[in-house]
């Protein structure tokens, strides 16, 4: 008896390594044309909008999850080996010419979700985007530029849920630290975009609106341009009156006013800099966030 169970022990791994195991459930890909609502990551609250003539400079740095699988912000699959990144507040999915401003090397990227998650980070991108770019971990200095074309036929080539009308009011604004500004050309308001989670129907797309589109998987196309590195600055928030603008400065050590903009009606934005290195921004960065100006960001000059 004791001889037949342990041959009984014996022969049961090896039944269950033969029984047939049902197959893993895939996550099917359900890309959509999304903006989104306000939404905080961290201690930042963000504002998406649309915006096809978007161009920023800052610090690019690269997305931590290795594993292909997971679902982005509008329903396609991540994997570290495309073109992919993630900006705070684009719409999604979008392309994005990016350039390392410390070597000259540019190439289009698609945005498909939400990030950085670091503070005073302008983009996170795939590993492989990353590589091709000489992006380091840490942050790299990078221009980003919005592809209107390529973006423009995304957006009239993908699905877009149905949905309400966005209220940006119900997000928190700090007193005094921030103005609502009118949009900057190429940008459309939010109530035009749909609002892209949950199970909501979606709109038709045309056969030809999907045609040119650009594919999901970019070409692995690295231009060499020339090498521009600037100088690593804070900026604050913007203001439409110097006064406001001067009130928050001068909570702020080492914080100036510049006026930017039309002659008649200029802005003024708040500063701080320059930096000799990323550590050094990072910590004015903090400094300036502490002081309770959480929309402050670092920028290159």
């Amino acid at each position: 008896m004791r001889m037949l169970s342990r041959r009984l022990a014996l022969l049961l791994p090896l039944l269950a390594a033969c029984t047939p195991q049902p197959p893993r459930a895939i996550t099917a890909a359900r890309p959509r044309y999304i903006v989104g609502e306000p939404y905080q990551l961290g201690s930042v609250w963000s504002y998406p909008r649309e915006d096809f003539a978007l161009q920023e400079t800052g610090l690019a740095t690269v997305i931590a999850e290795p594993r292909a699988g997971r679902v982005t912000a509008n329903g396609e699959i991540y994997d570290p080996g495309l073109l992919m990144a993630a900006h705070r507040t684009l719409q999604l999915p979008v392309i994005l010419l990016v350039t390392n401003l410390e070597n000259g090397l540019e190439l289009r990227v698609r945005v498909n979700d939400r990030g950085p998650v670091q503070a005073g980070r302008l983009v996170t991108l795939s590993r492989r985007a990353a590589e091709l770019l000489g992006v380091a971990a840490n942050g790299t200095q990078v221009s980003i530029a919005v592809d209107t074309e390529a973006s423009r036929a995304l957006a009239a080539g993908l699905p877009q849920p149905e949905g309400s009308r966005i209220a940006i009011v119900t997000a928190p604004r700090e007193s005094l630290q921030a103005e609502t500004l009118a949009p900057p050309p190429g940008a459309r308001a939010a109530a035009q975009v749909r609002q892209g989670r949950g199970a909501m129907p979606l709109a038709a797309v045309t056969d030809s609106a999907a045609s040119s589109m650009p594919p999901e998987r970019l070409p692995e196309t690295v231009a060499q341009g020339y090498a521009r590195p600037g100088r690593l600055t804070i900026q604050a928030s913007t203001f439409t009156a110097r006064d406001a603008a001067q009130r928050q400065a001068a909570r702020l050590p080492g914080a100036r006013v510049e006026p930017f903009g039309p002659g008649r009606r200029p802005e003024y934005r708040v500063r701080l800099g320059p930096y000799g290195s990323v550590a050094q921004a990072d910590a004015a960065l903090e400094m300036v966030r502490r002081s309770g100006v959480s929309d402050a960001r670092i920028l290159v000059d």
